[in-house]
């Protein structure tokens, strides 16, 4: 064989070689090996992050991280009180986004406060200004070549005298998935999901999961509490779960960024810093 054509065969053998390390050179870090994402929580008192004075309630957003396997963190950027528009308005979207990097989840979560709207600063009407302001996290994202994911708001617990699950948004959940189809934006319908399951474990089985504390039980709520809005440990960390595994269906996720979806999580690992 002549000089030139082995010269042109070994090219031809290294060319493939080449070729598959252009795609994990491209996802940046050094030799080749891809980059950390982040997925980034806009969203309200359900998805927050709770501080020392206000434990044992619990956002699920705090035990997100249980089910993320490595290479993947959590931004957690959602607040107590916050609609789609108090949160922009507020400048939290702006602030939000200045952190999002290429190839980053941006997931986004209202619709508990939207539903007020005897409150002009919270309220938004699910056909109009609420897909409005939903659109500014969706171009925001995109603009960063961040993916965002849209999230129907997690259901209360509310039963009927039947012991059935009833749903609570009204027609937030649908207005959001109305959107999602027509600007082609991954959906994680939480409410339905979440609402099949309080209905699997019932008025009594759900108790646990949301924040109600017999009196003493707490030194902050030393009253006791009924709260079926807001989690405990276990309904955070089953929210979380559920969110995890509507990541994968949706293959947002691949199954390799993601682990326990189906081990048990020790309510001990929830831990409340101090604001």
């Amino acid at each position: 064989m002549s000089l030139t054509r082995r010269r042109t065969a070994a090219a031809l053998l290294a060319l493939p070689l080449a070729l598959s390390a252009t795609p994990a050179l491209a996802h940046g870090g050094s030799g080749g090996r891809p980059r950390s994402r982040t997925l980034h929580i806009a969203g309200d008192s359900t998805a927050a992050q709770k501080y020392a004075d206000a434990a044992p309630e619990t956002g699920w957003g705090m035990a997100l991280p249980f089910f993320l396997g490595h290479g993947l963190a959590v931004a957690n950027h959602a607040m107590n009180g916050r609609s789609s528009k108090s949160f922009i308005d507020e400048g939290r979207l702006t602030a939000l986004l200045e952190g999002v990097r290429p190839g980053d989840i941006v997931l986004i979560q209202f619709g508990h406060n939207d539903e007020k709207t005897e409150d002009p600063a919270r309220g938004t009407d699910p056909y109009t200004t609420y897909q409005e302001y939903l659109r500014q996290y969706v171009k925001g994202a995109r603009a960063r070549r961040a993916e965002p994911v849209l999230v129907t708001p997690v259901e209360r617990r509310r039963f009927a005298a039947d012991g059935t699950a009833s749903p609570t948004h009204g027609e937030y959940p649908a207005a959001m998935r109305a959107l999602a189809a027509e600007d082609r934006v991954a959906l994680l319908d939480m409410q339905a999901i979440s609402l099949a399951r309080w209905q699997e474990l019932g008025p009594d089985g759900t108790e646990a999961y949301f924040n109600w504390l017999e009196p003493g039980e707490s030194p902050n709520y030393p009253d006791g509490r009924q709260d079926n809005t807001h989690f405990r440990p276990e309904g955070a960390i089953e929210v979380a779960r559920l969110t995890a595994r509507a990541l994968r269906e949706k293959r947002v996720l691949a199954p390799r960024d993601l682990r326990r979806l189906d081990s048990e999580v020790p309510a001990e690992w929830i831990t409340w810093p101090q604001a």
